[in-house]
């Protein structure tokens, strides 16, 4: 298994799985719209992408975007997006992914590398939790708000 950083022109590595990805939380396939996306996102240096190569065919792929803590005077990173083609998953390719994730984020002097689940989605809690990552509890002195927008 090869995991390496893609750059904008290698976004074909990549486009199809994350298609799937979206497909997987329900949302319709759009292959140009993935291509779209994920090249604004490497142009305007919004994310860092990795994929996952197995016998020369992208297998999975993480995507990161960074975030900023006022408190801590730091960047940090979000571990937004990871998908492991069906496939291929139970190979430890996710936990490779999630390991080069972690390794870019201290490499980039971050203090923590953070990441969101479906409170059912009990495979990733499982692999999360098995890597390191813990459970937060609610935050006691701030609440979490959202207003949407489109």
């Amino acid at each position: 298994m090869l995991i390496q950083r893609i750059t904008i022109e290698q976004v074909d590595l990549v486009t199809d799985l994350f298609n799937q990805y979206r497909i997987f939380y329900k949302q319709a396939s759009d292959i140009p719209l993935a291509e779209a996306f994920l090249k604004e996102r490497l142009s305007n240096n919004e994310s860092v992408i990795f994929v996952a190569i197995i016998n020369e065919q992208p297998a999975g792929f993480t995507q990161l975007y960074p975030t900023y803590s006022s408190m801590r005077v730091s960047k940090n990173w979000i571990l937004n997006d990871l998908y492991v083609e069906a496939g291929q998953r139970k190979q430890g390719i996710g936990a490779a992914l999630i390991e080069a994730a972690m390794a870019f984020a201290r490499n980039d002097g971050a203090s923590y590398l953070a990441l969101s689940t479906a409170v059912d989605n009990y495979t990733a809690q499982k692999l999360y939790e098995s890597i390191g990552f813990i459970k937060q509890e609610p935050d006691t002195a701030f609440f979490d708000y959202r207003i949407a927008l489109k």
